[in-house]
């Protein structure tokens, strides 16, 4: 728990740590442990990178992967085609390797590592378009460098690169219709299927998630897509109890960075790493500075986004625990050279991130991009459903950046049938009246009817994003109508008209009428 503590707090993906100590209980290190076994270090770290996948896929929202899905998916095709020539390249040029060990490493660092990815991103106050597209990218392209290191490190000769082509763009295609139908299915059910305890919904939700894994890989698809979009679709459907789910699953997540992390370390032999060292280096060095840019420039270029913003990107291109495990493949294979091309991947993967992910923070303000903070932060809203009450019970948490704060409970202008029944601030819970104001950091317990369940949380949210303007701002949510005798407060029917908005209201017209008269 300390390394977690350690990592979160100095920036540092955690991977680092780690790896520390596995190498430090491994061989060379303080207990000798000796551990040689690939094939278990292989099998284990597939394990551990579908828990992150899916976590990362639960965490990510789709009103900000959305627009930035064309462009990281061209960055997860093109993009990677494009590193793994440049660095190759490099790798058989510059350092003596043969070209098939070179093909393996520029496939095998061309993958970017989705726990170093979230574990970095979610600190550093970016744009939603450029964390979506990273986040997007870290999540599709091990697919295509999958198939890519298992084809270069197949025993006989590599096929050819159109035959590669057409191989990458059937498993995704596979890989994409199973994960958005498993995702689809699976949130349809849990929230129809009231389960006898909520500690089992985040159980269900990493069944669901693991099982498209499952059913994408027996179909010969990509199962790392599959589960990624899976987990996606779930963490966007609103299902019950999701804090708890979400906190089940970022628990589950660290679990498997730990041990997969750990056990890395103890594959490596670190005496064995020192001749590997400046090779690794340069091969990085290439990577980082002409293979990923190029990669990053070339693939956006239809896309028009601001240089800024793509040398953000090619700098944000960080590597992580997924290159050393995916080096282990050509070792099971039992490819020539393949020890070596390990131990580089392994230095490369170290040194690389122990410069890239501190100075990301650094780079974002030199480059003068960040997150704008007058942005509104999304309510937390958790729902219990009341089976045999036709109800559901939902907790609302009123982030800092909310503009639900200095709201009265009454300008809410909840659903018929939905009620502010308790607000819990600063520790004390009270009974709130209609004139209460909400403040940040309150968290309100509201009751609906099953009818207006989804009408009530829109509403909610709008509020939050736009404040007591909301329903004459054309941000009430779709069929939300204020409660009967619940009319619009006199001062911001007022304030409404000088802005020239609102009066879309029958009992709006009417009051104008009178105003008028």
């Amino acid at each position: 728990m300390a390394a977690v503590r350690i990592s979160s707090r100095s920036g540092l993906p955690s991977l680092l740590l780690y790896l520390g100590i596995g190498i430090a209980i491994g061989q060379d290190g303080i207990f000798d442990v000796k551990f040689d076994n690939a094939e278990l270090t292989q099998v284990i770290g597939y394990a551990a990178l579908v828990v992150i996948l899916a976590e990362g896929g639960l965490g990510t929202k789709w009103k900000e992967v959305k627009p930035a899905l064309p462009a990281a998916a061209v960055l997860s095709t093109v993009g990677v085609g494009i590193s793994v020539g440049v660095t190759a390249s490099a790798a058989h040029y510059l350092v003596g390797l043969e070209w098939r060990q070179a093909l393996i490493i520029g496939a095998v660092v061309s993958s970017t590592d989705a726990a170093a990815v979230f574990s970095v991103l979610r600190k550093v106050p970016l744009p939603s378009r450029i964390t979506g597209v990273l986040e997007a990218e870290s999540g599709f392209n091990d697919a295509p460098v999958v198939i890519l290191v298992v084809a270069f490190s197949a025993v006989g000769p590599v096929e050819h690169w159109y035959v590669l082509v057409g191989e990458i763009a059937l498993e995704l295609a596979i890989g994409a219709a199973i994960g958005l139908a498993v995702g689809w299915l699976g949130a349809f059910g849990l929230r129809h299927v009231a389960l006898p305890a909520s500690g089992l919904y985040p159980i269900a939700v990493m069944a669901i998630a693991v099982s498209a894994y499952a059913t994408g890989a027996m179909a010969h698809g990509s199962g790392f897509l599959a589960v990624y979009l899976a987990a996606m679709v779930l963490g966007n459907s609103k299902l019950p109890h999701w804090p708890a789910t979400r906190g089940f699953a970022d628990g589950l997540g660290w679990l498997a960075q730990i041990g997969m992390f750990v056990l890395l370390g103890l594959l490596v032999t670190p005496h064995d790493l020192i001749d590997d060292f400046w090779p690794a280096v340069v091969v990085g060095l290439v990577l980082t500075a002409v293979a990923r840019p190029l990669s990053v420039f070339i693939s956006l270029a239809p896309f028009r986004l601001p240089h800024r913003e793509k040398a953000l990107m090619s700098w944000a291109g960080l590597r992580g625990a997924v290159p050393i495990i995916l080096a282990t493949i050509p070792m099971v294979s039992g490819i020539e050279g393949s020890t070596r091309v390990f131990n580089i991947v392994f230095v490369l993967v170290i040194v690389y991130t122990l410069i890239q992910g501190p100075t990301l923070p650094w780079l974002a303000r030199a480059l003068k991009i960040g997150d704008d903070p007058s942005e509104t932060a999304d309510l937390g809203i958790e729902s219990a459903p009341l089976e045999r009450l036709r109800g559901h019970l939902l907790s609302v948490e009123v982030p800092g950046r909310s503009k639900m704060h200095g709201v009265e409970v009454a300008e809410l202008r909840l659903p018929a049938g939905a009620a502010v029944t308790l607000v819990v601030r600063d520790g004390k819970s009270f009974v709130p009246a209609p004139s209460t104001v909400l403040r940040r950091g309150d968290e309100l317990l509201v009751v609906a009817t099953d009818p207006v369940r989804d009408a009530t949380e829109a509403r909610l949210r709008a509020v939050g994003e736009g404040g007591k303007l909301a329903g004459w701002l054309g941000t009430g949510g779709p069929g939300v109508k204020a409660q009967p005798g619940t009319p619009e407060p006199p001062h911001l029917a007022r304030l409404a008209k000088r802005l020239g908005v609102g009066g879309d209201r029958p009992e709006d017209r009417a009051g104008d009428r009178r105003a008028h008269h």
